[in-house]
């Protein structure tokens, strides 16, 4: 595993370990790792993160925590594959320095205008896509930026004027910065976080667990009969409502006719009278069934058929004479 591969390792593993794009002091050197494989063997070598963060991350002698003083710029005439390699940062920087009084400025991040809602350039020779460089450092900002952001530069960006400024040649010619989308950012100590406090149920140091000996026996039958009880009478007085509704409530044959008219109630008698009486009249008529409602007949001779007969035998007979 020499050459690419290893080289390849490397990258993933900075990967996998977040490396941000900010430029690696020259003190800080990466660990050396040396792995030896067989042809054809399979091995498992582990990549311990300690190394890589010490290599990537600043010494106790440097300035702690987040630079308070951030700049973004976009620089217009180059792409984001252009400035990640540390050489166009290093250029980047030494331009940007004159801005500052100090030399401690960085590179916080280096992003694609198109990620921003940039447009994508015309197939132009010449024609990039832009890139936002946020750079941060220790010292305040300098007359010239803050002239470039404040409200006046404003107003004349909005008028398609470029802002007052006087450090527009301090990149130039390899940087075009766009001074109207400049962004000053300061950037605050960020609150420390509060420890865990200790509670009444956290042991002290070196104590032991005492558990308690002996436990208070609790009284269950009260909640066993209210849990119980409550819904048992509960569906005893709707039984009773329903019953009460559905048996007491009813008016009854005598109460209904007591409150009718006996005109009404003679009137009434005789309808049902009639009808038993027409009824029993119909019962008793000896009249032969019409000769329709039969399974099969005969219209001129009245001969019927007779309808269990087979299939075969009651599609020869002949409904009609010859």
């Amino acid at each position: 595993m020499e050459g690419p591969e290893l080289l390849r390792l490397w990258v993933l593993a900075a990967l996998a370990l977040g490396v941000s794009s900010a430029t690696v002091p020259e003190h800080h050197v990466l660990p050396e790792l040396r792995v030896s494989a067989e042809t054809g063997a399979i091995f498992v070598h582990e990549l311990e993160r300690e190394p890589f963060l010490e290599a990537f991350s600043g010494s106790e002698d440097d300035d702690g925590g987040e630079a308070p003083f951030q700049a973004e710029f976009l620089v217009g005439n180059r792409d984001v594959e252009e400035l990640l390699p540390e050489a166009a940062r290093e250029m980047f920087l030494e331009a940007a320095a004159g801005l500052w009084d100090r030399g401690d400025l960085h590179v916080i991040n280096v992003t694609s205008a198109l990620d921003r809602g940039g447009r994508v350039p015309l197939p132009i020779e010449g024609r990039k896509e832009g890139v936002y460089v946020q750079v941060g450092s220790h010292s305040p900002f300098s007359p010239c930026l803050v002239a470039a952001v404040s409200p006046q530069s404003r107003s004349r960006c909005h008028q398609g004027q470029r802002p007052l400024a006087s450090c527009y040649d301090t990149f130039a010619p390899h940087f075009s910065i766009r001074w109207c989308n400049l962004t000053l950012l300061q950037v605050g100590p960020s609150p420390s976080t509060p420890g865990p406090e200790w509670g009444p149920g956290v042991l002290d140091e070196g104590g032991g667990f005492e558990p308690p000996s002996e436990v208070a026996p609790r009284e269950l039958l009260p909640s066993f009969l209210v849990t119980l009880l409550v819904p048992l009478a509960v569906a005893a007085l709707l039984c009773l409502l329903l019953g009460h509704l559905m048996c007491c409530r009813r008016e009854g044959v005598e109460k209904r006719d007591l409150q009718t008219s006996d005109i009404q109630l003679v009137h009434h008698s005789s309808i049902l009278g009639d009808t038993r009486e027409l009824r029993l009249m119909a019962g008793r008529r000896d009249v032969p069934r019409p000769l329709s409602t039969l399974p099969m007949f005969n219209v001129r001779t009245g001969q019927r058929s007779d309808p269990m007969a087979s299939a075969r035998q009651g599609a020869r007979a002949p409904l009609l004479p010859p």
